[in-house]
């Protein structure tokens, strides 16, 4: 993949990513399990009709709906049960705020959301669904209503091109968190039903953020996309190092083995926040992080809940 500019994004690169969508299955589809997002509804266009479920084959069932492969695994007949096929609209909140425009290593965390924004955007336009979103940073919320055509997708990917383009300079005072507002809003702006993709600062969950989440699911799919730089989580050894936040500056002794652990202990705490809240909202939790291209990162998880599925009895 082409991964130029470290620090910023174009339109241009968010376009090309939709020829990358044949190396990974975000969402399942009729003919094709996606070990990455199984839990997503795989709709068959062609009947009109949304799978539900599979069960014992009774009296009057359609034939043509047998589960061959489940009836082959118990002996007894079983058919899959269908229900009318209901609009599912994809709703993807992805951050650009100054909080993202870092990174130690790889490209900067604003222009990860951006990536994994457009692949996401682009796999839901394959599945058929309706796609749109929110735009967030640090003082602005940009609304794309949601459609199924190729202009809507377009017009969400220039809104996230043009909010990374305006990420120039490092935060010159201490910035509030921007998720709980655009969260706030998404619950204003969805329909039951809806799948959200959230990608966003992995530190910018707290307990207002989690709420809202937990709100959100009540009526809604979600997906969550924490992102993090390898320093957020491993703080290496190299002396006295000065960081910079606004105008404000602190001093942190690295060769401080104390300092080190704390610092580990604060990255591992969100981690596990993030795992837990996922567990509770049964969202699947996809973290990125800086160290690797988006498209590598997907791949791999892919790959090992795709094992994890295959090693269950």
């Amino acid at each position: 993949m082409d991964m130029r500019g470290r620090t910023h994004i174009e339109l241009h690169d968010l376009l090309d990513l939709r020829h990358y969508l044949d190396k990974i299955e975000l969402f399942s589809s009729p003919l094709q399990h996606s070990a990455l997002l199984g839990l997503h509804r795989s709709r068959l266009r062609g009947r009109g009709m949304d799978f539900d479920q599979v069960r014992a084959y009774q009296a009057g069932d359609d034939a043509r709906s047998i589960d061959w492969r489940v009836t082959a695994r118990t002996g007894e007949v079983h058919t899959k049960v269908f229900h009318e096929e209901r609009e599912r609209p994809t709703f993807i909140l992805v951050e650009q705020s100054l909080h993202l425009f870092f990174a130690t290593t790889g490209c900067f965390k604003s222009v990860l959301a951006a990536q994994a924004a457009s692949l996401f955007a682009w796999a839901s336009l394959q599945h058929n669904d309706r796609v749109g979103g929110l735009v967030f940073g640090d003082s602005h919320v940009t609304h794309t209503p949601a459609h199924r055509n190729k202009h809507s997708v377009l017009h969400f990917l220039h809104t996230i091109a043009d909010a990374n383009q305006r990420l120039q300079q490092p935060m010159t005072h201490p910035a509030s968190n921007p998720l709980p507002e655009a969260l706030q809003q998404a619950r204003r702006l969805m329909r039951p039903g809806s799948l959200i993709i959230l990608i966003c600062n992995e530190r910018h969950l707290n307990e207002e953020s989690s709420q809202l989440l937990r709100r959100l699911a009540q009526h809604s799919e979600l997906i969550l996309l924490p992102l993090s730089d390898p320093l957020e989580h491993c703080l290496p050894k190299i002396g006295q190092a000065r960081f910079n936040l606004g105008g404000d500056s602190v001093s942190i002794n690295t060769n401080d083995s104390k300092v080190r652990q704390h610092w580990q202990e604060q990255g591992a705490a969100y981690t596990l926040a993030w795992q837990k809240l996922a567990q509770q909202l049964s969202a699947p939790l996809l973290p990125l992080s800086t160290q690797q291209p988006v498209l590598q990162q997907l791949q791999a998880i892919s790959l090992q809940q795709s094992h994890s599925a295959n090693a269950r009895p």
